[in-house]
């Protein structure tokens, strides 16, 4: 009699797993982690490439409640910046699906700037947030290449084109044309920030669009951020404590990794140099927020 029971149990459970819809809310997960733009053979950061078909894939996750996305970055390129933002809200409206984004360590920049794509948005009292400005950084080298006797050749058609030459004498009117373009994305992320933050902003914009950073309570108190939460905990606290998380990852197969592991041993010179230089860059953009 007992086995009887046991075995009609079971099949009770495996009729309600198929013929009845699993009503526990379910979350998908997500994290954006690095240097937004950066890409080589070797190793990407976060760019609109390579991670649309994992950001579409999240959505398109079978009866999720909503979609969470960790992110970690420092920054990087504002086009891409744009792009992900612009994809995250547009998948969010085609799926009717609500998006929660958290910090970690940092999402300053361009790593703010993704942190807006959520409808909420989080950090922890850690997190380092903002960086509201656009910056270009460049080295000169017009007195080396006089001290070691190299003779710089340039051609261009347009007087501009050589614009910044790092090699040749600063010009200002050069100058003025960078800072023209810096303003133009400087307004274009203000504007942003305006759209989704608006009156939550407790300081005047003198204080807040400065470039400058802040830890999450801190954020909090601008208007900056939502609240300080751990996004497990918050997803519990929005939809029961059975929640369930699906982490959406770009996870290889077998073969490929098989093959990503032979193919990486047989890059050459170029590639080790992009490399080292793409982690010193990656640490000097962490660098700047004490990571």
């Amino acid at each position: 009699m007992t086995h009887c029971k046991r075995n009609k149990c079971f099949l009770t459970k495996i009729f309600n797993k198929i013929f009845r819809p699993n009503k526990t809310p379910t979350v998908a997960t997500i994290t954006l982690s690095g240097v937004i733009g950066k890409d080589s053979k070797l190793e990407s950061g976060i760019n609109f490439s390579n991670q649309a078909p994992l950001l579409k894939k999240t959505f398109e996750t079978k009866k999720i409640s909503a979609v969470a996305i960790s992110i970690n970055s420092p920054g990087g390129s504002p086009v891409q910046s744009e792009l992900i933002y612009n994809y995250i809200r547009e998948l969010s409206k085609k799926h009717k699906i609500p998006v929660y984004t958290f910090a970690q360590d940092v999402s300053a920049s361009g790593g703010y700037w993704l942190l807006l794509s959520g409808d909420e948005i989080y950090a922890h009292n850690s997190s380092i947030v903002g960086s509201i400005g656009v910056i270009f950084s460049s080295f000169g080298f017009v007195d080396l290449i006089k001290k070691i006797g190299v003779d710089r050749r340039i051609y261009t058609e347009g007087k501009n084109k050589a614009i910044l030459d790092p090699f040749l004498p600063e010009e200002q009117d050069n100058i003025e044309i960078l800072k023209q373009a810096q303003k133009d994305i400087f307004d274009n992320f203000k504007d942003l920030v305006r759209k989704h933050r608006g009156e939550k902003l407790t300081k005047n914009e003198e204080e807040i669009f400065t470039g400058a950073f802040w830890a999450g309570k801190t954020a909090l108190d601008l208007g900056l951020i939502d609240g300080i939460a751990d996004m497990r905990k918050k997803m519990q606290e929005k939809f029961g404590e059975e929640v369930e998380f699906i982490e959406i990852t770009n996870k290889k197969s077998f073969i490929k990794s098989l093959i990503s592991e032979k193919s990486a041993g047989v890059f050459d010179l170029g590639d080790l140099v992009a490399k080292v230089l793409n982690q010193i860059e990656e640490r000097v953009s962490f660098g700047k927020f004490g990571l």
